[in-house]
């Protein structure tokens, strides 16, 4: 298999590099032009969400990009996400999704994050009567098992997922998920997570692998740490590429946001460096802190979660 793959517990392979498609400004001109862009320098991983307003656009740049032979729809993964109030019905959600983007299946099918909330909330944070008090992921995954089997995805995952909720989740799935996507780079490293999803044969997919910087929640922290400044400067590297690198040697694959074609083409060169020991070592002794915290999804009254440290399970 190649180097800048990784092959999925289903028999799928994923792309070890993917492009992320959220959009604060949910422009979809500048989003068709940017996967265009993509695809023209290589990237075959493309990964939206109902919630990112994305998929539309998306779906449109690859339903182009098909039409004009540049790929083939084999060639290309495409993972997409559950929203929290689509919980009730993941069937309808995703043949909602493949509809919005003119596809006949997705890659990757993932539930966004181990929250429920009521039928219609659409914005991405919730107001406070807008959870549902049971968490209901049993019967959410049995939906997303039936998708795979109507063959409207490849294959289903989770996202946010700490590792006992994975553990809740495996002691119950016919299907045990094939991805886990978290946030995950240099300063927040899931070392913990990533064991636990090695040893289940679950994939690790890092989003923010750069940090996030840009985004309202992200950072410029990791992109100017003075270590990764110096593993860069020795691999006449830039520090974004050696943040990607970093993840990519740990297995996961990384989705990285840039609608600019010089960084995309920047990032893409990540897949050409070599980190070697010494680098990993000063890597894994940097400190630690998360970026996307979750706060929105916590509350004393109606949300199941009252604490950050409830959401995540104490990996915090």
């Amino acid at each position: 298999m190649r180097s800048d793959m990784a092959r999925l517990r289903c028999g799928k392979t994923i792309p070890l590099l993917g492009m992320g498609t959220y959009c604060p400004q949910k422009n979809q001109e500048s989003t068709i032009s940017a996967v265009h862009q993509a695809i023209k320098i290589g990237y075959r991983h493309f990964d939206t969400a109902k919630i990112y307003g994305s998929e539309e656009a998306l779906g449109t740049a690859l339903g182009q990009a098909i039409s004009y032979g540049t790929v083939q729809r084999d060639d290309i993964f495409v993972t997409s996400k559950l929203w929290s109030s689509d919980h009730h019905d993941p069937i309808s959600a995703l043949i909602q999704t493949l509809k919005t983007m003119g596809l006949e299946y997705l890659d990757n099918y993932l539930v966004h994050w181990p929250i429920k909330l009521k039928p219609g909330v659409s914005e991405p944070i919730p107001k406070e009567d807008e959870f549902e008090k049971d968490l209901g992921i049993e019967e959410t995954w049995q939906s997303m098992e039936r998708c795979l089997e109507m063959g409207l995805c490849k294959s289903i995952g989770v996202s946010n997922f700490s590792s006992k909720k994975i553990f809740d989740l495996l002691d119950f799935a016919s299907v045990p998920p094939s991805v886990n996507q978290v946030e995950m780079h240099p300063l927040w490293r899931q070392r913990k997570l990533r064991k636990v999803c090695e040893e289940n044969n679950i994939h690790v997919s890092g989003y923010s692998p750069i940090g996030g910087p840009g985004n309202i929640w992200g950072s410029t922290a990791v992109i100017e740490h003075p270590i990764i400044k110096s593993i860069a400067l020795k691999h006449n590297a830039t520090p974004a590429q050696v943040a990607l690198r970093w993840g990519m040697s740990k297995g996961a694959s990384v989705i990285v946001k840039s609608f600019n074609g010089a960084r995309m083409r920047e990032n893409k060169r990540a897949l050409e460096i070599k980190l070697d020991d010494q680098d990993l070592l000063l890597i894994d002794h940097l400190e630690e802190w998360k970026l996307m915290r979750g706060e929105f999804l916590v509350n004393q009254t109606t949300s199941p979660y009252k604490s950050i440290q409830q959401l995540w399970d104490g990996e915090i």
